[in-house]
């Protein structure tokens, strides 16, 4: 059985992420660190994709 509990908020670590300082970062974390961003915006925008398509399908289903 899952444990996590239904309808809870999605963990969206943006706050925190905004706060960390950068300048100590080196240029390697920082890059790493843009590379995991960007890979985490295509995820995002592949699940927005995902979600118009189905609407998409859904919608011709119920049209008159």
């Amino acid at each position: 059985m899952d444990d996590e509990p239904l309808n809870e908020k999605p963990d969206l670590t943006l706050g925190f992420l905004k706060k960390q300082e950068l300048y100590g970062m080196s240029v390697g974390d920082l890059e790493e660190r843009i590379e995991a961003l960007k890979a985490e915006v295509a995820r995002c925008e592949d699940a927005l994709k995902d979600r118009g398509d189905t609407r998409s399908e859904a919608e011709k289903l119920f049209k008159f």
